[in-house]
Order: structure tokens, then C-alpha cells, then sequence
């Protein structure tokens, strides 16, 4: 089975979902998108497969998004995935791609929905939220 994550590792909610993908038993790509962001064609297929639109996939929070003028709702999905691509700390993070599909994992937990394998033990965010019970059982908060 093949999963890759575009992964920033400053980001907690990115950290949070890789060690989910992981508690599965599961050692995926990880695509560290600031380094190595996708092309063009591999953003827009992310974000089509995610159900999302380009405006919902960009990053607002600690980006050059202000700056750049992208809250600007005359800008076509064309331009926005420009901006994106110039500066991929834009791009929201982390996407998911699994066999069972592509989601943007905010929150992280989001990742269960799309993994191949059950979660083998408890896991615990790094906040400290308990996710997964010792039998690999989602916790409903």
C-alpha cells in the first residue's frame, strides 16, 4: 500500500497525522512540500480528489497571504494556485494520499478516514487529546 503526505514538520497538526499514519503500522512518503513542493497538475489533482476548491486549500495563518493581496475574491483559482506555487508555504497542510482517497487533514484525525489499516494501539495528540484507545479504538471526544 502506498501513502504519501505532504508533510511540514514545524506543523503540529502535520506531526499529529504522519505519527497516525505510522500508528497504523504504516511508513509512508513523506513529501516535505516546502523543499519539494508538487507541480502544478499534482496540486490541482490534491485538491480535486480533496472535494476541496483552491481558495479552501490555501494557508492563511503565518503565509504572505495578506500581502499578496489573495483575499482578493476576484482571483481565479489560476492565480491563487500561482501564488501558491511561487510560495508553497500557502498550501494548506497536510494532504493525504491514500488507495482510499485525498483529504486535507485539518483536523489530523481526519487521516483515519482515508487509512488502509486500523490503528494498532492509543494514540495521543501532542496536546494532549487522547484519539485512539489502547485497542486501536477511536476516542469521540
Amino acid at each position: 500500500m502506498s501513502i504519501a503526505i505532504y508533510h511540514n514538520p514545524a506543523c503540529g497538526t502535520s506531526r499529529n497525522t504522519l505519527a497516525m499514519i505510522r500508528n497504523a503500522g504504516i511508513e509512508p512518503q513523506i513529501i516535505e512540500y516546502l523543499s519539494v513542493p508538487p507541480t502544478r497538475a499534482e496540486l490541482q489533482h490534491m485538491i480535486r480528489q480533496a472535494g476541496l476548491t483552491v481558495r479552501q486549500a490555501i494557508r492563511e495563518k503565518d503565509t504572505p497571504y495578506a500581502e499578496l493581496g489573495l483575499d482578493n475574491l476576484d482571483l481565479t483559482d489560476n492565480q491563487l494556485l500561482d501564488a501558491m506555487l511561487a510560495h508553497p508555504i500557502l498550501i494548506n497542510r497536510p494532504f493525504v494520499i491514500t488507495e482510499l482517497g485525498v483529504r486535507l487533514c485539518r483536523p489530523s484525525e481526519v487521516v483515519l478516514d482515508i487509512l488502509p489499516a486500523p490503528q494498532q494501539g492509543a494514540f495521543i495528540k501532542e496536546d494532549g487529546e487522547v484519539m485512539i484507545d489502547a485497542n486501536g479504538r477511536r476516542v469521540d471526544g
